[in-house]
């Protein structure tokens, strides 16, 4: 990565030690330019912060950390109860060449090089095991080059580093594009849908959603009615899937059914929304499930109001729900014109 080095800040980050509710993550993926602003769209990642590890010099600079034997860092503080590390691992990937052993796009040399640093024992079986799935995969021409070591001293960059995609969008997205990063990372993981958590996402999903939110969208359970979150919500806004996120619902189409559970009489996304024969219960229904995180949401009838006739009902925790003031920061915005 070429820029013009300036004083250091000195040791300060952005979020001190973890405390008990929050933990740490140290990824090295070339220009660590490119590398926070994945990790920082992230629900539940709290800081990204852009520094130096794995030399032999305290206290290294933008001048001299390549001749310590530093490598480009980022370092995560997150809560492992909204992401796991096994998601970091996931995006982690997706921003990287893992074949390259000798930097990264442009930039080249050890000091772009990737890694993986693990800051204890279950970190290091994740990342194993998200390594030796993406060997696995077939996806890649070559072996995986990117190594997995303990975590070493980690060492913030100067201030003008941090969040640079933000402070600087213009001269970050000429270097950018410049690279090849884009380019190559297209050409890789361009619909390619592969886990890469090292994880068994229905463990990971156990952890993230309430008994109620599993039990509806993992076991095809059915909440009470008139005892859940958003049978009787009059807000504006839109559903979302608990799980993915993905757009489902929006409050322009809810409607009173009268049976204690949220009722549409359409889909935002129509695409969003898939359909399955459902013989589970004394005959035949229409089972409603989202498409991107195949979550179980609810069924759908042809007892409902006009202009449609229909009747999704769905559960309330197979949903999120996304008010229209928080639409833009929720990305959004694009749905903002529906509510003018």
């Amino acid at each position: 990565m070429a820029g013009m080095a300036l004083a250091s800040s000195g040791p300060v980050k952005k979020s001190d030690k973890a405390d008990g509710h929050t933990q740490q993550a140290l990824f090295a993926g070339g220009c660590f330019w490119c590398m926070e602003k994945p990790f920082e769209s992230l629900d539940g990642v709290i800081s990204v912060t852009s520094g130096y590890a794995g030399g032999t010099t305290d206290n290294p600079t933008y001048e001299n950390y390549g001749q310590g034997g530093h490598i480009e860092v980022v370092q995560i503080v997150y809560n492992p109860e909204k992401v796991s590390y096994g998601e970091l691992l996931n995006t982690f990937w997706r921003q990287i060449d893992p074949t390259d052993a000798g930097g990264q796009f442009v930039d080249r040399g050890h000091e772009y090089i990737s890694a993986i640093f693990v800051y204890d024992a279950e970190q290091r079986r994740l990342a194993e095991a998200s390594k030796k799935k993406l060997e696995a995969s077939g996806i890649l021409a070559k072996p995986v080059a990117t190594a997995i070591v303990d975590a070493p001293p980690f060492w913030p960059a100067e201030d003008y580093h941090q969040d640079y995609y933000h402070k600087n969008p213009i001269r970050y997205s000429f270097y950018r594009s410049g690279s090849g990063r884009d380019e190559s990372l297209k050409k890789t993981w361009g619909g390619v849908s592969l886990d890469l958590t090292g994880n068994d996402p229905k463990a990971d999903l156990k952890k993230k959603l309430t008994e109620i939110q599993y039990k509806v969208t993992q076991e095809e359970g059915t909440e009470p009615p008139f005892a859940n979150e958003y049978w009787d919500n009059k807000e504006a806004g839109l559903y979302v899937d608990i799980v993915s996120g993905e757009p489902l619902f929006s409050s322009l189409d809810k409607f009173d059914s009268g049976t204690g559970w949220p009722s549409f009489t359409r889909p935002l996304v129509k695409e969003n929304i898939v359909e399955h024969e459902d013989r589970s219960l004394f005959g035949v229904r229409t089972e409603v499930r989202s498409k991107e995180a195949d979550s179980h949401l609810g069924h759908v009838f042809d007892d409902g109001p006009k202009p449609t006739g229909l009747r999704y009902c769905i559960n309330s925790a197979a949903l999120r729900f996304v008010p229209v003031e928080k639409l833009a920061e929720s990305g959004f915005q694009e749905y903002e014109k529906l509510f003018q």
